[in-house]
């Protein structure tokens, strides 16, 4: 099991099928958009204080890992 299995599902009644962060409407795309628009991990937890760290890490792995299999 990879680490984002633990944090990141997809449910096709949410957000059209996208990866979100598990319990939530968050999607994986929202937490790296964040990033790439310069926020910090902190930040970011202190606008959804319903993710932590792990949520945010989740998503970079699961970002890394799904860029491998589009290569």
């Amino acid at each position: 099991m990879q680490l984002y299995q633990k944090y990141i599902e997809i449910n096709p009644k949410v957000r059209f099928g996208k990866p979100i962060i598990h319990g939530t409407r968050i999607s994986v795309s929202d937490i790296l958009e964040m990033l790439a628009n310069g926020m910090s991990i902190k930040e970011i937890i202190v606008d959804f204080p319903q993710i932590s760290e792990s949520h945010i890490l989740a998503c970079l792995k699961y970002a890394s890992d799904n860029y491998r299999i589009w290569k």
